[in-house]
């Protein structure tokens, strides 16, 4: 989740300073849009912004101007996929807290399967894009049903049109989603149930808090 990267990632680890660039690039482009018509806030919000060199107002600075770096193929379908994703695993848990449970997603070879693979490489875990997304302690990414899956899980099955190159690709997909109890402690640190005791930190926890002790 977002709070999880800026307060529980090291300070200068990727995942903590992308999600800052994105919220700073969002609050630009906000302010930009509603100078127009609101001159004094923008300009006092423009100027007040700690990460600004220079002294320029909002006003000189140009109109909003947003990287093509931003545009990277699929990353919108992934997100849209993954999102109608944790739509099922939301639904299959009845309001009780996702951070209780691990989601396991069972998607045959293809497209869609490629699209998740980008936001999670790992098979499982607790820290990928994907896991962020599904607001789960931990998410594992599989091509076909494992063996050891219980008889009586709640297996949420659904599909997602990918739509490409502006409708030049379309593929159809279907998904499985399962929702199971964790079997981990929470973490004391990031809240997580990734841990092995409930006073010990998760092993990313760890990591970080050694990270900060060390410089």
């Amino acid at each position: 989740s977002l709070s999880c990267r800026l307060y529980c990632e090291e300070e200068k680890d990727p995942k903590r300073r992308s999600c800052q660039t994105v919220l700073a690039e969002a609050l630009d482009i906000v302010v930009r849009s509603f100078a127009p018509i609101l001159p004094h806030l923008a300009e006092e919000v423009f100027q007040h912004l700690p990460y600004k060199k220079d002294s320029e107002g909002v006003f000189r600075t140009g109109w909003i101007n947003a990287s093509s770096a931003w545009k990277k193929p699929g990353i919108e379908e992934a997100i849209e996929g993954a999102c109608a994703m944790r739509d099922s695993f939301l639904g299959s848990i009845s309001g009780k807290n996702a951070l209780e449970y691990e989601v396991v997603i069972v998607i045959e070879p293809g497209l869609l399967f490629e699209l998740m693979e980008a936001l999670q490489a790992e098979e499982t875990s607790s820290v990928s894009q994907l896991n962020e997304i599904m607001m789960a302690s931990q998410t594992t990414l599989l091509s076909e049903l494992p063996k050891e899956t219980p008889t009586d899980a709640n297996i949420i099955k659904g599909t997602f049109l990918i739509n490409l190159e502006g409708g030049d690709i379309r593929e159809e997909s279907s998904y499985k989603v399962i929702a199971l109890p964790i079997a981990k402690a929470k973490c004391p640190r990031c809240r997580r149930y990734t841990s092995p005791s409930s006073s010990t930190p998760c092993p990313r926890c760890l990591k970080v808090i050694a990270g900060k002790g060390s410089t």
